[in-house]
């Protein structure tokens, strides 16, 4: 894919009503979510071709990255009931490192973090149901 496709497909993402869209072939993969930030040039992840970019947004009343849920669901801190939870506050995180899980319909839904940064408050304890777009965890990004 050319440069100037991406810049295109991007455009075209952005003035439709989709909220999520994953390309991904043997060269390359593309996400592209309207939920992680403001503008989708932000959100796009392009891997091998193009140079991987993701932008902070940080939130003003929180002041970091707000992680919110992309479904509703029951929000989960670990991969089960004994295990280490995947995030702690004060944790460092790196782009694309499962920060919890939220199960739906017994389907467990792995949230990753769309940016680099120190997980600063866990806002939902572990177990408690969750609701489309509720703040799940604060990051200070870097």
């Amino acid at each position: 894919m050319e440069y100037k496709q991406l810049q295109a497909l991007i455009r075209n993402f952005e003035k439709s009503s989709l909220t999520l869209l994953e390309l991904e072939t043997s060269d390359y993969k593309i996400r592209l979510s309207k939920n992680a930030c403001s503008t989708v040039e932000s959100d796009a992840i392009v891997k091998n071709s193009f140079e991987e970019k993701v932008l902070c947004q940080e939130s003003e009343e929180t002041s970091g990255f707000e992680v919110k849920s992309p479904l509703v669901g029951t929000f989960y801190r670990a991969s089960g009931p004994n295990a280490k939870p995947f995030v702690s506050e004060g944790d460092e995180i790196v782009f694309g490192q499962t920060v919890c899980i939220i199960e739906a319909m017994k389907i467990m839904n792995e949230i990753t973090s769309p940016v680099k940064g120190v997980v600063k408050k866990i806002m939902v304890g572990n177990g408690e149901p969750v609701g489309y777009n509720q703040v799940l965890m604060v990051i200070d990004c870097e």
